[in-house]
C-alpha cells in the first residue's frame, strides 16, 4: 500500500497515544476522500498487531507483519458492504462481534477496520454499540467516515474523534508536481476542486480526465456565444454526470464571486477569462437561480433511483436558456 508524506505527522501522533497508553479502543477517523486515510489506518493496524514493534514502526519481520503484508491476517477484520450493496447490514456486524469474543488467533491484538461507518444501517450501528462500549480485551475499532453528521450520535459518542486535516496547498502541489508534469496553475485548480486533497487532485489531473473538464468549459463558452445552452447536453449526459455538474456548479459559483468582488477566491483559476465573460453576460439573480437549479439537479441524480438523466438535464438546460 502506498504511503504519502502528509500522513507522517498524524501517524506519529496516533502511535504516540497508543505508546503512552492513551490510545482509544474506538478511533473515528474523519477524512475527506483523496487523503489516503486507508494507508494511515493500515500503518496503525500493522503497529497494533505487530509482535515486536520497533519504536513507532512495525518490525516487518514477525509473523503478524508477514500476514499483514500478505493481506490475510486472521485478526485484522475489514468490514465493508457485500458486493452490489451500498449499505452495511446487521448480520455481518453480528458475525464479526461473535468472532471478536473468541481468542486472538495470533495471540495479540484484534483490529477492526470499518472504512465507511456512514454505510451502517441503523440496526447494524445499534448492534455495534454495546461492543464499542465494552470491547473484548485487546480489541481496537478503527472507523472511517466522510460525513460524521450521518452517524448515530450514540455511535459517535463511543469513539475518539480524529480529523485528518488536508496538507498545506504548497506541500500538496509539490507532491503532485513530482507525480505528474502539468502546469502549476492546473495543479492549484485541481487542488481547489478536490477540496485540498492531493489524491483527488492527482486523479482529476490525469490527461484524459483533465481534457474532459476543459472540453466542458470550452462548450460552456461556445453555448453562451451561440445562445444555445442545449448544446451543452452531450458534455453533461455521461455516467459521471454528477462530477461534471460539480464542475459546472463550481464555475457558476466562481462567476458569482467575481461579480461580488471576490475574484481572488475563485476555484477554477485556469478559467478566469471564461468567468469574467460569464460575469458580464449573466445577472446575479439569474446566476443564483441557475446555480440552485443545477445543485437540485445534481442532488436528484445522486438520490433518485432510476431517474431519467437525459430528461432531467434537458429540462434544466432549457430552463437556463429561457432565463437568458
Amino acid at each position: 500500500m502506498n504511503w504519502y508524506p502528509w500522513l507522517n505527522g498524524p501517524y506519529r501522533q496516533l502511535i504516540a497515544q497508543y505508546q503512552g497508553g492513551r490510545g482509544h479502543h474506538a478511533l473515528l477517523m474523519h477524512a475527506a476522500k483523496g487523503m489516503g486515510d486507508e494507508a494511515l489506518v493500515y500503518g496503525l493496524s500493522r503497529w497494533l498487531l505487530c509482535q515486536h514493534p520497533d519504536g513507532e514502526k512495525s518490525c516487518g519481520k514477525c509473523h503478524s507483519c508477514h500476514l499483514m503484508i500478505a493481506g490475510n491476517h486472521p485478526d485484522w477484520h475489514v468490514l465493508t458492504p457485500e458486493k452490489g450493496k451500498n449499505t452495511l447490514g446487521v448480520e455481518p456486524v453480528r458475525q464479526l462481534i461473535e468472532t471478536l469474543y473468541n481468542y486472538s488467533q495470533q495471540g495479540g491484538a484484534k483490529v477492526v477496520w470499518l472504512p465507511q461507518a456512514e454505510l451502517l444501517t441503523e440496526a447494524a450501528a445499534n448492534a455495534l454499540l454495546k461492543t464499542l462500549e465494552e470491547p473484548p480485551a485487546g480489541t481496537y475499532f478503527l472507523l472511517g467516515c466522510r460525513e460524521p453528521s450521518r452517524l448515530l450520535p450514540t455511535l459517535r459518542s463511543r469513539c475518539f474523534y480524529w480529523h485528518l486535516a488536508t496538507p498545506e496547498a504548497s506541500l500538496a502541489a509539490q507532491w503532485i508536481a513530482r507525480q505528474l508534469q502539468v502546469a502549476p496553475l492546473s495543479i492549484q485548480t485541481a487542488l481547489r476542486l478536490g477540496e485540498g486533497t492531493p489524491l483527488a487532485a492527482l486523479e482529476l489531473l490525469q490527461p484524459e480526465r483533465w481534457k474532459q473538464r476543459e472540453e466542458l468549459c470550452q462548450q460552456v463558452s461556445a453555448s453562451f456565444q451561440q445562445r444555445c445552452l442545449l448544446s451543452l447536453l452531450p458534455q453533461l449526459n455521461h455516467d459521471d454526470a454528477v462530477e461534471r455538474l460539480f464542475w459546472l456548479c463550481s464555475l457558476l459559483l466562481d462567476v458569482i464571486k467575481y461579480q461580488q468582488g471576490a475574484g481572488h477566491y475563485v476555484i477554477n483559476l485556469d478559467q478566469q477569462p471564461l468567468i469574467a465573460a460569464l460575469a458580464n453576460t449573466l445577472s446575479n439573480e439569474a446566476l443564483q437561480q441557475n446555480l440552485q437549479g443545477w445543485m437540485r439537479c445534481r442532488q436528484q441524480l445522486l438520490s433518485v433511483v432510476g431517474v431519467n438523466r437525459e430528461l432531467l438535464l434537458t429540462e434544466q438546460l432549457l430552463e437556463w436558456e429561457n432565463s437568458l
